[in-house]
């Protein structure tokens, strides 16, 4: 059609500098996936190596290699064993368009760089100007990780702050069923034969690969929700929303950091933002309490939670006024550990909180913790 002008055409943007293809377990086909991209840039010109791509020596995933470059990785010899590890120095050096990196949240084997995380690698090279292509599951992410823990009594060891997924220009789901999943395992192509039986009767069952498939498609959801709010700003098309600010309540007490990971899964859903805060009854503090307050400064900034740190004993008085300060419309507390008398004898922290936000329309999720150690940070939920 002459003078006909495709909007659609107009809307076509670059690829990212940073793709991250994400997954609910191991044998989906993020490797494939992220190689056949890295392919697909080669043949169009691009200088694309390989830094680190995990074939778990199977023949179908190093085919798709093909002719791409592989920058050598580093030997590193630890306790007795043989590894390899991505030589991040080396691409550094080489400075290519864009490196393929697999697995996204593995821990590097100690001597092998200057960091722990291969994440924190990434970023250096996306520092550099080098665009990256990735691998992710979706149980790495840190603001995801407690709950797979929960749902299927695994402990996640490797996680990848929420910030640094973030980062991401694209996102991608690579999904796969859980009956296909388990027909790989049995044919073979994930696992070798004598673990295949093991991991299907534990964690590659069909319950917790679709509670782990349905994390990831509610992840991607998530972030397209807010790709497409995005583009309607940028079209400047009105968008209908109301800006949601949340406020979690912190102690020192062991079960924190489930409160904090919760709620940072509640703000993310609201596409909101969230400000944790530790009110300490004085800052005589033991050692091993500092070392509560950081570790609890870490997992925020982990989470991209604002963490803020105040003192005094009117526990709710500082909470709800902060929370009148910053405009918070929701907050969220650890569930009280009181029995009914203490409650009605000393008092409860979140009744008051309840009593002095309900005329100002703020809402209240009070999460259930299971157990507390005693502290000097007065506990939210006493």
């Amino acid at each position: 059609m002459d003078g006909f002008e495709n909007p659609i055409d107009n809307e076509v943007e670059a690829t990212g500098r940073f793709r991250i293809y994400l997954g609910a377990m191991a044998g989906v086909g993020k490797t494939c996936a992220m190689l056949d991209e890295g392919w697909r840039r080669y043949t169009r010109g691009a200088d694309v190596v390989a830094g680190l791509v995990e074939t778990h020596d199977r023949d179908y995933t190093k085919s798709l290699l093909r002719d791409i470059p592989v920058v050598p990785p580093k030997q590193i010899h630890y306790k007795g064993h043989l590894f390899f590890e991505m030589d991040t120095q080396e691409i550094l050096a080489r400075r290519p368009t864009v490196v393929l990196v697999d697995e996204l949240a593995h821990t590097n084997i100690p001597g092998s760089g200057p960091h722990e995380k291969r994440y924190e690698d990434v970023l250096d090279l996306l520092d550099a100007g080098i665009a990256v292509i990735s691998t992710l599951n979706v149980q790495h992410i840190e603001s995801i990780a407690d709950a797979v823990e929960d749902m299927l009594g695994v402990k996640i060891k490797e996680r990848v702050p929420d910030y640094v997924v973030r980062k991401a220009d694209q996102i991608e789901l690579i999904d796969s069923s859980p009956q296909q999943l388990r027909r790989r395992m049995l044919h073979g192509n994930i696992y070798p034969a004598d673990k295949v039986q093991t991991a299907l009767d534990n964690f590659f069952s069909t319950q917790n690969l679709t509670a782990l498939r349905e994390l990831a498609l509610r992840y991607v959801a998530d972030e397209t929700d807010e790709d497409l709010i995005s583009f309607l700003r940028r079209q400047n098309k009105r968008v209908f929303e109301t800006r949601e600010r949340f406020l979690v309540g912190l102690s020192l007490s062991s079960d924190t950091s489930r409160v904090l990971h919760r709620a940072a899964r509640m703000a993310l859903r609201s596409k909101a933002d969230l400000t944790a805060i530790l009110i300490l009854a004085d800052n005589d503090l033991s050692d091993k309490q500092r070392e509560h307050i950081n570790s609890l400064k870490k997992l925020s900034y982990d989470l991209g939670v604002v963490f803020i740190e105040k003192t005094g004993s009117k526990i709710a008085d500082i909470l709800v006024a902060t929370a009148f300060e910053l405009q918070i419309t929701q907050i969220v507390l650890g569930s009280s550990k009181r029995s009914r008398l203490q409650e009605l004898t000393k008092g409860s922290v979140i009744s008051d909180v309840l009593r002095k936000v309900r005329k100002a329309g703020i809402d209240v999720h009070i999460i259930g913790v299971r157990s507390y150690d005693v502290s000097m940070a007065t506990d939210f939920s006493s």
